[in-house]
């Protein structure tokens, strides 16, 4: 009864916005980061569950049930096969569980966070970046809400080859929030993952956006966190192969990702904003080639 009342609470969108963002963000953003890697099993139990009396926390799946710290329930890992790829060569997969947001056409260069709030990509993607490849191509939004499993993996086969990493700050990424303020994703703390897919080589951009008590973002072929104190370089060349499944990093608690692709892929049918996907589900089919 109590946790009921402390959801609907919650959903109160003045109360939510007032709580989640009128706030000493980044301050909150470096306590959370310190509090949540404390080592203590016995303060990890606590956290976890006054963490369960807000969301719908389900750790049925994951590879261990007992934690050291509020960070490694955060950054679980889930049993062998618990999120198998499509293998479906002509279908891309989500890279991670999320609720799928705006989603749609790119209108030549802009984007739409929330209706009637457009973004531009290049502010998304950094000055430095070409976003010819994207230009009236397909976007989708995919939000981690807290309780969700916060690792994401390779949409399809191919290989990173470059990351941009855009210093920000830690706005809620809620739907509130989105509806609130302008160019949000623009503003918070991210990374824009650059790779080709395919024997075709089709450009794709995965756009990790951190957010309140996240700001945090682990990369696997990177021998760094990125994290707001981060001060190294902002344009990281690589070359990472992946394949299509694999986990490429995490989010220290929850987030969103940003999925970009060239004009001729198109989102299958049922993936709308609302739709509750899980990492490996088809997304977007490929472009057919002749």
């Amino acid at each position: 009864m109590i946790s009921n009342l402390i959801r609907r609470l919650g959903q109160q969108e003045d109360l939510n916005f007032l709580l989640t963002n009128r706030v000493p963000r980044i301050l909150l953003t470096r306590w959370m980061g310190w509090f949540s890697q404390l080592q203590s099993p016995l303060l990890a139990r606590c956290s976890i569950a006054v963490w369960r009396l807000f969301t719908d926390l389900d750790l049925s799946d994951a590879r261990q049930q007992r934690f050291a710290s509020l960070h490694d329930c955060f950054t679980r890992e889930l049993l062998p096969g618990a999120r198998p790829a499509d293998p479906d060569p002509a279908l891309l997969v989500s890279p991670s569980d999320g609720i799928v947001g705006a989603c749609g056409e790119v209108q030549g260069t802009t984007v739409f966070q929330a209706k009637g709030f457009p973004y531009e990509l290049q502010e998304l993607f950094g000055p430095n970046q070409d976003i010819t490849p994207f230009r009236d191509g397909i976007y989708l939004t995919l939000r981690l809400t807290s309780a969700m499993y916060h690792r994401f993996h390779a949409p399809y086969a191919g290989e990173i080859e470059h990351v941009s990493y855009l210093s920000g700050d830690t706005w809620n990424v809620n739907p509130i929030a989105l509806a609130r303020v302008e160019r949000l994703f623009c503003r918070n703390e991210r990374a824009v993952l650059r790779a080709r897919i395919g024997a075709a080589r089709h450009p794709l951009a995965i756009v990790p956006v951190a957010a309140i008590l996240v700001a945090s973002i682990r990369l696997h072929f990177l021998d760094v966190l990125l994290h707001l104190r981060y001060r190294g370089a902002n344009e990281v060349p690589c070359r990472a192969a992946m394949d299509k499944g694999q986990e490429l990093g995490w989010f220290q608690h929850g987030s969103t990702i940003l999925l970009f692709a060239p004009k001729g892929f198109a989102l299958l049918d049922g993936i709308t904003t609302g739709t509750r996907v899980r990492a490996g589900q088809a997304l977007m089919r490929l472009p057919e080639t002749g």
